[in-house]
């Protein structure tokens, strides 16, 4: 956040008080915390009558603000304004702020250096490393005026909170203008009235065009220990602006990266080593083969096993990281990171105007999902995965063929199984507890949930596709004599004695499951028939136990209670040794049917692994490297967004009546190695719909959110400390799953881009927009069936809603160049939807900060009356002094945007960054 650069001892004690000076050894500081979770210090600036080298002269000027902390010999410059052009008297619209965690008390002292830009080009002072005590050259562009310094105890106690210091020469001899320095807090106008902002109970039903109204609540102690577990490293910048009626209103632009940058791609790196041993292990486990399957499993295992060993070195880089949180522009090619999503941060605007309600603005900036260590030579996972799909369909593979949705349900039938399985055991061995208790109550709710269970279980097996497996494992089992060949569909007959299953060159694929004559495919039916009958008989044996306990008990009662006590236990002994073998039959029943299903289901992944190895294996590894980037987004903005929609009731129903919309504003490119990141991106986030969100009570102080689930399903468990958890509604905390409806729109901005619209090709870009509007649409239908009528937008509201996608439909009709238009309409519709907003490009670092400052001026024009005459020069601001360019600096260690003037010719105006920022970054 600062660029430290240390001074002499000498020159930082002129800045010291003399008996502060003597007593560093052992300070005693005053703290000046005043809110937790809130900046220590805020404090605003302006010069008066300046004084210019020559009397003509139309100055350019900022203040550079450095630090002398206490304890410390050093000065350390922190911050700037903006540039004010032709004036005397600028006033900045750029403040300066301390997060909570800086290390500021009221005996800090800070120094304010003015300086005069001759040339905003040749501003280099500032992007680059100048050492604070020396007065630039003339020919880097600007010119040292003036500085003075104040203690921050004299501005935090000041009667007015404000400062008015007299601006000096180095030598400390002339004037040359005053510096007033004003102490912010958010909340307060200019004049220090309190801004008393009432809430529309009417409107506070459902909060449809706001992201956040309650900001009590999110900067409130009990959301701190939770989102400090997620989010890390704040950099906070302060701004005031004018209004359309000349009122001020006040923004805080917070940046932070976050702790599950490596959390989540560790945790489910780790599910997938234990989903691949599993397999593997099935894999081992289908019995004995004929030597042409064999050698196919030998040769599969092995692979499996390099993978598996990848997975391995790679999650134990990883756990070198510790503490870790943060991936930067520079590491995106590295191996050991490609799992790790690029530069993610949480971007937030944080609105103070008056006679309008505070608010939040949240987007989650983030690269590209993208295997940039496996490259782009070939294109991205759409293009890949249709191409290995087309190739696996149409080649002769030694193997039998089963479609994408078949290999998928055989993965879903297994987890099924593993899943369903311990929990039958489970139950079974209750009831048979509440039958030695002779408890009756007991002994119905565990058959309850045994029947329920075990239903669940028969009905998972109710597939032609298991059927059709056990066969064609039957055919491939040693000694196994095709009496009738099978002739597949477009293919020549089948070698099928054992003879020629030696010899795997002359083994073709097959089309279709052979039918063998030998087979007894009522077997399974069979077999598979007996779990519900052998359930069916405990369900009969338990009525049967009940009801003669019940007319015993009667009996007995009426003759002798002592009697009754003595039928009680011997009928208790009774309950144990009837249920007993029918239980185990249940059991055994489950087993062999549990056995020949794994198996079956094992043979078919064993098909698909050997159809495309190894590139079956390598685009599954891309499409997790890029699947675990695109969670862990994810996870973050689904965290950020349940904090601060916490007290909104209205956007608490929509969550787990309708589900969460999360949508990707993409600013790739269509040309070269970006279409193949765009590629990429699609599938990543489109693959996010298998993901399913649960909300549970934290039981500790770790609140990291918890991942299980396999790859075609994954559900992701937040944790909340208890006083935020009783917030949520009911359906919520019983661990209703809450659904996510990922959309990605992306349109291309740069010079590649134009080569792309001119000479190349941009239906990726089109199809890719045309069938996301299609998803929007359909979660837009979703939300007003399921929406109660109270908790709709009022009718010109939902009328709005109807003419933005109506809008955006003809903006992707229209094909136009570089149509900036959709990602605006479709940003806009998002946060009418309270949805999460992404925005991404390569890296997140200039066109993502082009864009998250474009659309933060924007929402204060549209929303609070921004002054149209400072649009531009707060969009300036941001750019040149805020969160942004901070971005830059810690990516790449220089303060420059990467453009140049030729690339930014090709922007669209709005996207081009002020003069100076941007060129060369040696990184």
């Amino acid at each position: 956040m600062e660029i430290k650069e240390e001074r002499s001892s000498d020159e930082a004690r002129q800045f010291l008080p003399s008996s502060q000076v003597d007593s560093l050894g052992e300070p005693q500081f005053t703290s000046i915390q005043r809110i937790a979770n809130e900046p220590k210090l805020e404090f605003s600036l302006a010069c008066k009558d300046l004084a210019a080298a020559t009397r003509d002269r139309k100055l350019n000027t900022f203040i550079q603000v450095s630090v002398v902390h206490p304890a410390e010999h050093i000065l350390t410059r922190y911050s700037s304004t903006e540039i004010v052009e032709g004036t005397r008297d600028p006033l900045f619209l750029t403040g300066v702020t301390f997060p909570p965690e800086y290390p500021i008390y009221e005996e800090t002292k800070i120094k304010l250096t003015v300086y005069d830009v001759k040339d905003k080009s040749q501003d280099t002072v500032r992007t680059g490393v100048l050492p604070d005590h020396k007065e630039p050259r003339a020919d880097v562009g600007r010119s040292f005026l003036g500085c003075t310094a104040f203690r921050v105890g004299d501005l935090v106690k000041s009667k007015e909170q404000q400062l008015t210091l007299t601006l000096r020469t180095s030598d400390g001899g002339r004037t040359v203008g005053t510096i007033e320095v004003n102490l912010v807090k958010m909340g307060e106008l200019e004049d220090g009235e309190t801004d008393h902002i009432t809430t529309d109970a009417q409107d506070q039903k459902c909060a449809l065009v706001r992201e956040c109204t309650a900001t009590e609540g999110i900067s409130g102690k009990d959301n701190l220990p939770s989102l400090n577990a997620v989010l890390k490293n704040p950099i906070c910048k302060l701004y005031r602006f004018p209004t359309s009626d000349n009122k001020w209103m006040r923004i805080r632009e917070q940046m932070a990266e976050t702790t599950l940058s490596f959390h989540v791609p560790k945790e489910l790196i780790n599910l997938h080593i234990k989903e691949d041993m599993r397999r593997n292990q099935e894999l081992k486990d289908l019995g004995e083969l004929a030597p042409h399957w064999d050698n196919m499993r030998k040769s599969v295992i092995a692979h499996c096993d390099q993978m598996l060993s990848m997975y391995q070195d790679t999650l134990a880089e990883l756990g070198k990281h510790a503490g870790s949180s943060f991936k930067s522009s520079c590491s995106k090619g590295e191996k050991t990171l490609e799992f790790i999503p690029i530069n993610l941060h949480l971007q937030r605007m944080d609105v103070h105007s008056p006679r309008l309600k505070d608010a939040l603005y949240d987007v989650i900036t983030v690269g590209a999902p993208a295997a940039h260590f496996q490259g782009f030579k070939n294109g991205g996972l759409r293009k890949l995965l249709s191409k290995f799909e087309a190739e696996r369909r149409n080649t002769g593979y030694q193997c039998i063929y089963y479609s994408p949705e078949n290999t998928a349900k055989a993965k879903e039938v297994l987890s099924n199984i593993n899943h369903l399985q311990p929990l039958i055991s489970s139950h079974a061995d209750l009831l048979l507890n509440s039958a030695s208790q002779h408890s009756p109550d007991s002994l119905k709710n565990s058959l309850k949930m045994l029947s329920e269970k075990t239903e669940l279980f028969v009905h998972a097996f109710k597939d032609q596709l298991v059927r059709s497996a056990l066969l064609a494992l039957y055919t491939a089992r040693p000694g196994c004599v095709l009496k009738q060949p099978a002739v597949p569909r477009n293919s020549a007959e089948e070698g099928g004695d054992l003879q020629h299953q030696d010899h795997p060159s002359q083994i073709k694929r097959q089309d279709s499951i052979p039918h063998h004559s030998e087979y007894d495919e009522e077997e399974w039916d069979r077999v598979w028939a007996n779990v519900g009958k052998s359930l069916n008989c405990v369900i009969a044996m338990v009525d049967r136990l009940l009801e003669k306990d019940n007319i015993s008990n009667i009996k007995e009662g009426e003759n002798d209670p002592s009697a009754a006590d003595c039928k009680v236990l011997h009928t208790g002994g009774d309950w144990y040794e009837q249920l007993y073998p029918l239980v185990i039959t249940l059991k055994d029943c489950m087993g062999e049917v549990v056995t020949r299903a794994k198996q079956s289901m094992a043979f078919v992944l064993l098909q698909e692994l050997a159809c495309g190895l190894p590139q079956c294996l390598m685009l599954t590894l891309r499409r997790d490297i890029v699947f675990s980037q695109a969670l862990t987004g994810l996870v973050c903005g689904f965290i950020i967004k349940l904090h601060t929609g916490l007290h909104d009731q209205g956007f608490l129903q929509q969550l787990h009546t309708v589900g969460l919309l999360v949508q990707y504003e993409g600013l790739l490119s269509t040309y070269s190695e970006e279409a193949g990141m765009l590629e990429d991106m699609a599938v990543g986030i489109s693959d996010l719909q298998k993901v399913m969100f649960k909300v549970i009570e934290a039981k500790s102080e770790d609140f990291l959110p918890v991942i299980t689930g396999r790859r075609e399903h994954y559900v992701i468990e937040v944790q909340l400390p208890a006083k935020m958890f009783e917030l949520l509604p009911q359906e919520i905390k019983q661990g209703k799953l809450l659904r996510m409806y990922p959309v990605l729109f992306n349109v291309g901005i740069n010079e590649q881009q134009t080569l792309a619209e001119r000479f190349g090709d941009t239906t990726l870009q089109e199809n890719i927009n045309q069938e996301n509007l299609e998803l929007l649409k359909e979660y837009y239908k979703l939300f007003t069936e399921k929406m109660p009528p109270d908790c709709l937008p009022h009718f010109q509201e939902q009328n709005d809603l109807k003419g933005l996608l109506e809008n955006l439909h003809q903006n992707i009709q229209a094909k136009k160049r570089k149509n900036v238009e959709i990602v605006w309409l479709a940003a806009m519709i998002c946060r009418k939807l309270n949805g999460v907003r992404f925005t991404c490009c390569k890296s997140a670092k200039d066109r993502t900060s082009m864009s998250v400052t474009l659309e933060q001026c924007s929402i204060l024009r549209d929303e609070h009356q921004l002054h149209k005459d400072f649009f531009i020069r707060a969009l300036d601001c941001m750019r040149r002094e805020g969160c942004r360019i901070e971005n830059v600096l810690k990516n790449v260690k220089c303060r420059k945007y990467a453009f140049n003037m030729i690339q930014l010719m090709a922007f669209p105006k709005y996207y081009r960054p002020p003069e100076g920022t941007y060129g060369k970054a040696d990184t």
